[in-house]
């Protein structure tokens, strides 16, 4: 018998640090190796860590709530054949103890395994349970969880949905909120952080998502010189060509031919002439990426994550459009897993969405350039001797100053938009 360690381990290609969302086991727990032990939340997905070994918890070291670097130490557990076992996995290991464990009574451990919901009614499951029950209009507080400690599961969920019997509360009890919500008592106050609050003010802990994105924010800005250039494109072919398709294509195919895959399409394909902004930052060289892997923002709630598209340049503007449609519905789902996260060169930003025309984007660390694609009006254009209506649009580029200069990036925009203004009925296929 031997104590080992568990530690964060890397839940993505340039995580360096996640935040323990909660805890799915206690000290006296049983657990096999794989099994999942807590949730962590980075700035690019939320995660279930296995165990590395089987064995019983015996310290907990990292708190809910707090962020902790990869590699530092989550937990100790105590397994049998420690020392076999430690070629194994030498990187989240420690060396064994001298003293014998404690052995619990029978009674002792049974009595640790009780549902939550025996010590006090508070139910215990994960933000991304609670988003699928919401959506299925499902009470929480009614349902049984078979998840260690009484936690409810997705399994919970989704068995409740195929059988079609809701459980519903009738006077619709207050939700659980992952993040609590509280008033000052005093009149004024400061905090941390020296502001004044005032009666009727409200403290929002950050925490969770909300602290990975101001983590992430503040290190792109701080290490990353940007610089802006936005040039207007006419797509009145793109927007032409898209509308006489979109209905027959949704009932063909099940799912939207949106505006945003056709400017994804057209992004990938200039990335491809112009490698350069396909590129990240690595100190003391510069890596230029072949694959072309296009990170797309997506919001949930008060949570936004950054998937990918793999490959975009291999696929047809059908295959992105399926693969925006499906990256979406995961991450209203809260199905987002860390491959989903990983491998991304480039963003391409869908501002347009909330109406906006004209945006500076952060970059996604350590990329080399993001590009915020503006939403589509209608402007009076003076082309061939007269004014006539066309469809417009802005692409904004904030880009990485180390790596890029404004001849390669304004000659990136250029190309960019000459695809699309060239996007029509006559000249382009969508599958």
């Amino acid at each position: 018998m031997g104590l080992e360690k568990i530690n964060m381990p890397q839940l993505g290609e340039s995580v360096t640090e996640g935040t323990i969302s909660s805890w799915l086991v206690q000290p006296g727990d049983q657990v096999k190796k794989y099994d999942p032990i807590a949730e962590v939340m980075t700035d690019k997905v939320n995660a279930e860590v296995p165990s590395s070994f089987t064995g019983t918890i015996k310290e907990i070291i990292a708190k809910e709530d707090e962020t902790i670097a990869v590699g530092e130490l989550m937990c100790y557990i105590e397994v049998e054949g420690a020392g076999s076992e430690k070629q194994e996995d030498k990187e989240s290991k420690a060396e064994p103890v001298t003293e014998d464990p404690v052995s619990e009574p029978k009674e002792q451990k049974d009595k640790k395994k009780q549902p939550a919901a025996s010590k006090d009614s508070k139910k215990r499951y994960s933000p991304a349970v609670m988003t699928l029950a919401q959506d299925h209009d499902i009470d929480l507080q009614q349902v049984e969880g078979s998840g260690r400690d009484g936690r409810i599961t997705r399994k919970d969920i989704e068995k409740i949905i195929a059988s079609g019997e809701m459980p519903k509360s009738e006077a619709q009890p207050a939700q659980h909120q992952p993040e609590e919500v509280s008033e000052p008592s005093a009149p004024v106050e400061k905090t941390s952080a020296g502001v004044q609050t005032e009666n009727g003010d409200i403290e929002i802990p950050v925490t969770g998502v909300r602290k990975a994105i101001a983590n992430n924010m503040v290190k792109s800005k701080t290490e990353i010189p940007h610089a802006w250039m936005m040039v207007e494109a006419d797509v009145t072919g793109l927007v032409e060509l898209r509308n006489s398709l979109k209905n027959e294509f949704k009932q063909k195919e099940g799912f939207s031919l949106t505006f945003f895959s056709f400017f994804v399409k057209a992004v990938s394909q200039a990335l491809k002439e112009y490698p350069q902004l396909n590129s990240m930052w690595a100190g003391d060289k510069i890596i230029q990426r072949k694959a072309i892997n296009l990170n797309i923002a997506v919001a949930k709630e008060n949570e936004l994550f950054v998937p990918v598209i793999k490959n975009a340049d291999e696929k047809s503007i059908k295959g992105i459009a399926k693969d925006i449609t499906d990256l979406a519905a995961k991450a209203r789902q809260g199905k987002l897993t860390s491959k989903d996260m990983e491998g991304g060169t480039f963003t391409v930003n869908n501002t347009g969405s909330f109406g906006s025309v004209q945006s500076m984007g952060v970059i996604n660390h350590p990329q080399a350039a993001i590009l915020q694609v503006e939403s589509i009006v209608k402007k009076p254009v003076y082309q061939n001797g007269m004014f006539g209506a066309r469809d417009m649009v802005n692409l904004c580029l904030s880009l990485d100053h180390r790596i890029l200069d404004g001849l390669v990036a304004g000659n990136f925009l250029a190309r960019v938009k000459e695809i699309l203004e060239n996007m029509s009925k006559e000249n382009i296929s969508v599958y």
